[in-house]
């Protein structure tokens, strides 16, 4: 796996951006009159542990014209330290496109989190190539990964469409892909034959290849550990099996990856994760993890280890910074981490909670 070198860009995402609305004092949204509201994506949840840690990131999007929302989250984008582009389109009356909207309690306790989307008219469904210059991106400027979900790739046939182009862009430019599964059974609803194709052809073109628990049994149609059942730390050796299956299935990629979770309750969880790189295989058994909002801690893995690649570490670092960056992600009420630096990160790896003065 070859890194780009002389890049405006470590990283570029396509997505789509929204609200997210969380009740106040971890309370269910059905009970609550106060909620926090954030900008959200999961693909800029990928990105902001680099962005925060000074790689330059640029996420690929779309606005709606003269909307405060749009204002709202460019704001945003920019305070993350992130470049961004995205066409503006005309909301075109109250009827028309918007932003994606979410809502999401965090659980506490034994009461699991629950999230309901909101995504009727979500302007992010329109995405299309055409809509950014990716000859200049990745011929003139030169990015080093571009980073795709799973989430984007299902919104719409446009941004399936999207997906496939950039990785296949990107493969011609010497560009390395990423790519996170990231199933949402509401997503595929009526779409399931069609998407199988479009991931499948995905997972050939990618360089990190990323799942999380089911993802790869859902997408691709491998068969695997089943949710439940024995703990995760017995499942290890299956679930191997089913990356080794994965690996000579779509022997393209350099990097085959997979979080591990075990829900004690929704405060407390067993977190660990396996990355296969080349014949080696790096495995962080699962280690329990206090949980203050789990959306986003599987985004904050994935930003960490591409972190940790672009850094030029040994493999071995690749799942420690990833591991501990999911964690650190669960600590924070945003779905993104913001990592101050990454001796930060390091400590929440080695366990050091202490006070630093």
């Amino acid at each position: 796996m070859k890194l780009r070198k002389n890049c405006t860009y470590s990283l570029v995402v396509p997505t789509s951006m929204g609200l997210r609305f969380t009740p106040a004092n971890a309370q269910p949204v059905h009970s609550s009159s106060l909620f926090e509201v954030q900008v959200t994506s999961a693909e800029t949840n990928v990105a902001s542990i680099l962005s925060f840690l000074g790689k330059p990131v640029k996420v690929l999007t779309g606005f709606v014209e003269g909307s405060p929302i749009s204002r709202m989250i460019k704001d945003n984008l920019a305070g993350r330290h992130m470049d961004y582009e995205g066409v503006e389109r005309v909301q075109e009356g109250p009827w028309g496109c918007r932003h994606q909207i979410n809502f999401a309690d965090t659980g506490l306790g034994a009461r699991g989190p629950r999230v309901w989307n909101d995504r009727a008219g979500e302007v992010g469904r329109q995405l299309r190539a055409s809509d950014f210059d990716l000859d200049k991106l990745f011929g003139e400027e030169g990015v080093q990964f571009v980073h795709l979900s799973g989430l984007v790739a299902a919104v719409s046939p446009e941004t399936t469409r999207l997906c496939l182009d950039l990785a296949r862009k990107a493969r011609e430019h010497g560009t390395l892909v990423s790519f996170d599964l990231n199933h949402r059974a509401s997503f595929w609803m009526g779409r399931e034959e069609e998407l199988a194709d479009s991931f499948a052809e995905l997972a050939g073109l990618t360089d990190v290849l990323i799942g999380n628990e089911e993802d790869f049994q859902l997408c691709l149609g491998f068969e695997g550990p089943e949710a439940g059942g024995e703990d995760l730390a017995g499942k290890i050796e299956r679930f191997k099996s089913m990356i080794s299956e994965v690996k000579r299935t779509y022997p393209n990629a350099s990097v085959y990856a997979t979080t591990l979770r075990e829900v004690v309750h929704a405060n407390c969880h067993l977190w660990g994760g396996i990355i296969a790189e080349g014949d080696n295989w790096h495995v962080v058994h699962p280690r329990e993890i206090v949980v203050k909002d789990r959306i986003g801690g599987g985004d904050g893995f994935v930003g960490g280890m591409l972190y940790a690649i672009l850094k030029g570490w040994e493999p071995e670092k690749w799942i420690q910074f990833g591991w501990a960056s999911g964690a650190m992600v669960s600590t924070f009420l945003t779905d993104y981490g913001q990592p101050a630096d990454e001796d930060q990160v390091w400590s929440v790896w080695q366990g050091n909670a202490r006070v630093k003065r």
